[in-house]
C-alpha cells in the first residue's frame, strides 16, 4: 500500500518547505527531507491507507475524522501543504461520481430539501454559535479587516458598516435581508442608520431565535423574522441584502436565486449581494458537502453576473474580499478551539471527537483555501441596482464609502 501512497506524499512533499513524516500501518514511514517533522500522519489500519488511495485527499480526511488516522502537530501545515500541492483540486474517479450521486440525492431543487440541508449546518444551536461567532451580532460570514482592525468584533462591525454605506442606507428605508441568520445585520442597520426590515431565512431554530432577539430589544414591528426559502421572498423593498446566501442556492438555481433579489427590490432599489464564489467553473468540494454544508455549491462570478443580466440588475460595483475571509476563519478557529471544553458540554453526543476534527478541519482549511497564491475560490461583494441609475441616484465616486476615515 505504501508503493501507492508514496508518489502522493512525495509530490506534497516537493510542495512545501515544512519537514513531516508519514507512518504506515505496517510500521515503515516516508519522510520528505531531513530534520523535525512539523506534522507526522499515522495510519493506524491498512483500511484507512486503502481509504486514502481510493478517495484520495477526501479519503486521507475522513480516516482522521474517524481517528483511523491520527495526527501529531501543526494541522494547518498540513492542511497548507496539501492545498498547496493541488491535491483539493484533483478529485479521484470515486470521488467525482460520489460528488455526482450527493447532487442528485441532496440538490437544492426542492424547497423542503433545501431547508433541511440547512438545518444540517445551522440548527446546530444558537449556543453553539455563540461560543465562537462575534457579539452580540453573530455574523457567520466573512469579517472585513481594514487597516487597524484588532479583533473579530470590530471586524462584523466593520462589514456591516461596510455593506450599510455600499447599500446607502438611510432613515426610513424598508430593507430585506435575505438569508440573515440570527438578525445581526438587521439589528445594526436599524441601529446605526434608522431602517425598518424583514428578514428571511429558511432554518426555523435562527427564525425563532431572531424572533425572541426582536422581543428583547423591543422592536416588534421595526424588524421582522419570517421563515421561507431564498426563492420566494414576499414584498418589495428599497434595498436588499444578501450575506453568504447565493453559496447555498444550490447546482443550478442561481438564476432562481437570483431573480427572488431582483424581485424583492422596488424599481431604482440598491441591493449588495456577498457570497463565496470561484474564479471560473469548478465543482464543489465534495468532503465539504458531505460533512458540512449538504446541497451547497460554490458558483462562478460569471455565472452570477450572467445571472444579474438576466434579472435586469445593472451591477454597480464588485469587490474582492478573499483575504479577509482567511482572517475571519482564523478568528472562528482559534475560538472554536478555546472554547471546545464549553461547547462539548452543550450536548456530549452531539458534539463528539468525531465533530470537533470534521470542524476544525473545515475552519483551518478553509482559512488556507482562501489564504492560497494559488486558489480559485474568492468572497465577492456586488453593489448592483434594479434598472440603470442616474447622476442624481448614485454617487459618480467610491468616496462615499469612505467618508469620515482617516
Amino acid at each position: 500500500m505504501r508503493r501507492l501512497l508514496a508518489p502522493v506524499f512525495c509530490q506534497v512533499g516537493e510542495a512545501t518547505p515544512e519537514c513531516f513524516r508519514v507512518e504506515f500501518a505496517d510500521g515503515s514511514h516516508y519522510q520528505n527531507r531531513d530534520g523535525e517533522p512539523a506534522f507526522t500522519l499515522r495510519f493506524c489500519t491498512a483500511a484507512a491507507e486503502w481509504r486514502t488511495a481510493a478517495l484520495g485527499h477526501v479519503g486521507l480526511l475522513e480516516g482522521y475524522f474517524d481517528q483511523a488516522i491520527e495526527f501529531e502537530g501543526d494541522l494547518r501545515l498540513a492542511l497548507r501543504a496539501g492545498i498547496a500541492a493541488g491535491l483539493d483540486g484533483r478529485p479521484t474517479l470515486a470521488v467525482r461520481l460520489a460528488n455526482r450521486w450527493h447532487e442528485w440525492r441532496l440538490g437544492n431543487r426542492d424547497p423542503a430539501r433545501a431547508r433541511r440541508n440547512a438545518e444540517y449546518h445551522y440548527a446546530l444551536g444558537t449556543d453553539f454559535y455563540r461560543h465562537w461567532l462575534d457579539a452580540p451580532y453573530m455574523m457567520y460570514t466573512c469579517a472585513y479587516w481594514k487597516e487597524g482592525t484588532q479583533d473579530l468584533e470590530a471586524a462584523q462591525i466593520n462589514k456591516m458598516e461596510h455593506v450599510c454605506r455600499k447599500a446607502r442606507l438611510a432613515p426610513g428605508d424598508h430593507v430585506v435581508d435575505i438569508g440573515c441568520g440570527w438578525g445581526g445585520f438587521l439589528f445594526y442597520a436599524h441601529e446605526r442608520h434608522g431602517v425598518t426590515g424583514v428578514g428571511v431565512n429558511t432554518t426555523g431554530e435562527q427564525v425563532q431565535a431572531m424572533r425572541r432577539e426582536i422581543a428583547r430589544r423591543g422592536l416588534e414591528g421595526r424588524i421582522h423574522a419570517v421563515e421561507a426559502d431564498f426563492r420566494a421572498v414576499q414584498g418589495q423593498f428599497d434595498k436588499a441584502i444578501s450575506i453568504g446566501v447565493l453559496e447555498h442556492a444550490g447546482r443550478d438555481q442561481i438564476l432562481a436565486v437570483v431573480r427572488a433579489h431582483a424581485e424583492s427590490l422596488k424599481p431604482g432599489g440598491l441591493g449588495v449581494l456577498h457570497f463565496i464564489g470561484h474564479v471560473g467553473r469548478f465543482e464543489t468540494e465534495y468532503w465539504i458537502r458531505r460533512h458540512i454544508f449538504p446541497g451547497g455549491w460554490i458558483p462562478s462570478l460569471a455565472e452570477t453576473l450572467e445571472a444579474m443580466e438576466a434579472c435586469g440588475l445593472e451591477v454597480l460595483d464588485v469587490e474582492n474580499l478573499r483575504r479577509h475571509y482567511a482572517h475571519t476563519l482564523d478568528a472562528w478557529a482559534e475560538r472554536f478551539d478555546a472554547r471546545w471544553p464549553e461547547i462539548r458540554e452543550l450536548d456530549p453526543a452531539v458534539f463528539t471527537e468525531h465533530f470537533r476534527r470534521k470542524w476544525r478541519v473545515y475552519l483551518l482549511a478553509c482559512a488556507e483555501m482562501f489564504r492560497s497564491p494559488q486558489g480559485y475560490t474568492h468572497l465577492f461583494q456586488i453593489v448592483y441596482s434594479k434598472g440603470n441609475v442616474s447622476d442624481a441616484s448614485y454617487p459618480m465616486s467610491r468616496r462615499f464609502l469612505y467618508a469620515g476615515e482617516t
